[in-house]
């Protein structure tokens, strides 16, 4: 090997070039620009960005809009209060009704109309104000009237609803009238005379010991309207808001009951976009504490017990719903709509001698629900869940969880037992009764001497 030539002549690195430290290449200070080519990469992904955020402003808007029209037209169909206040004070002007509050609503407009509650169009319900009070407005408006009608609404009304009596009749008359209306729809109970008598008292609001053509109108056109009826079966009984006042078929209560339904405790606008299964979860984080529950709950189960063993023969809940359980500042049960609330001899008039292929088909209301007879394809008169077995299930998801340690067991016992009644005439009288007496017992133990009760 020649002395002086490398080890090796292919693949030696060559060592770097000495030179002096001001040939060096300098360090990029961080104030200086960056190079060329990365800076119109980041130029290149900044329209991207923007079309993306373009995009989604614009599905928000869309969806927005959606949600803005889709609540616009809810509420124009089921919010319809101006034409129930243009119909009846058309009718009060006329002569043709008249009530307590006509003169405050008509005449003086000292009724104030607040929030929409209605839930369907034939009937509609408002929060409000008069007197300085809370109370809650309902007005009946027939699905035959539609909200787009004109100037022949008022007269259709009047052939519809306040059609009876057709002319002046005496005390004696309108009441053996009423009597026999009471009869039809409550049966033939021994109270009923009663109950007739505070129809009178009511139809005769200025006190002067008459009832006109237009009291009786007014206060025939309300008997019809089912919660009315039960409204004033229950006065004083503490489970139902206080009658206030009329005017034709327009009635004033005490109050808007709190709703115990999961959606109650959420914001208005959340309502909508939650899923089902996570309403039952924010209630129970969301509403009332465990013993104000179980307050509510007593006064649930009594409710229930006067339902069947009122002085005005039995009621059935045709759809029971925690929606429709309510509750005072106080946390004193107060049921929120008795709608779907109706009387025995209406329900077994509504099946008797129905045809049917199935169960299904002998259902009164949402769950009022007999058995089938297959053989003659005829509905049976027993509904096949009680009152109480309903507002058992109920109360399964609204008591136990929740509940203290010690009581849970035994409750969800109780419970369950009470979920298994049938509505058969023999277990009716002595087991309901006491399933219904054990559970009240067990809640309250469980909230007396404490400030719950």
């Amino acid at each position: 090997m020649l002395r002086g030539w490398p080890q090796c002549l292919w693949g030696c690195r060559r060592p770097p070039l000495r030179r002096g430290p001001e040939l060096l290449p300098q360090a990029p200070k961080p104030h200086q620009v960056r190079p060329a080519f990365l800076y119109l990469g980041d130029q290149g992904r900044l329209p991207g960005l923007r079309v993306k955020y373009v995009f989604l402003v614009w599905l928000g808007v869309l969806a927005g809009s959606w949600l803005a029209y889709v609540h616009y037209s809810s509420y124009a169909e089921l919010c319809r209060g101006h034409v129930c206040r243009v119909v009846i004070c058309d009718q009060y002007r006329k002569g043709i009704i008249s009530g307590s509050i006509c003169q405050d609503l008509c005449s003086l407009e000292q009724v104030e109309w607040r929030t929409c509650l209605s839930s369907a169009p034939g009937q509609q319900v408002y929060s409000g104000l008069w007197q300085g009070k809370e109370v809650t407005i309902k007005c009946g408006l027939e699905e035959s009237l539609s909200w787009k009608a004109g100037a022949d609404v008022a007269p259709r009304r009047e052939l519809v609803l306040f059609d009876k009596p057709t002319r002046g009749t005496s005390i004696k008359e309108f009441r053996e009238m009423t009597l026999s209306f009471l009869k039809a729809n409550l049966g033939d109970l021994p109270s009923l005379p009663a109950l007739v008598g505070q129809v009178l008292l009511m139809a005769d609001f200025n006190k002067d010991s008459r009832v006109s053509l237009a009291e009786a109108k007014s206060v025939w056109a309300l008997l019809k309207r089912n919660e009315f009826l039960l409204l004033l079966s229950l006065q004083g009984k503490g489970h139902a808001a206080p009658l206030l006042g009329h005017c034709g078929d327009l009635y004033v209560t005490e109050g808007v009951p709190r709703s115990s339904g999961p959606a109650a405790a959420l914001p208005a606008l959340l309502r909508p976009l939650l899923p089902p299964a996570l309403h039952g979860a924010l209630q129970q984080w969301l509403g009332p504490a465990w013993p104000w529950r179980a307050k509510i709950a007593i006064g649930l189960l009594e409710f229930v017990e006067e339902l069947f063993h009122g002085a005005y023969g039995t009621f059935y809940m045709c759809e029971t719903t925690l929606a429709n359980v309510g509750y005072t500042a106080k946390y004193d049960f107060r049921m929120a709509d008795l709608q779907q609330v109706a009387p025995e001899a209406a329900v077994r008039r509504f099946l008797r001698g129905r045809h049917c292929e199935r169960s299904a088909d002998c259902t009164y209301g949402r769950d009022c629900r007999a058995p089938c007879d297959t053989l003659l394809r005829q509905c049976k008169g027993d509904l096949v869940q009680p009152n109480l077995a309903k507002v058992c299930e109920l109360l399964r998801g609204y008591l136990l969880p929740g509940a203290p340690a010690g009581l849970r067991a035994e409750l969800g016992r109780q419970l369950r037992t009470c979920t298994t009644l049938s509505g058969l005439a023999s277990q009716v009288e002595a087991h309901h009764s006491l399933v219904l007496s054990h559970l009240k017992t067990l809640l309250w133990k469980e909230i007396s001497n404490t400030k719950y009760t």
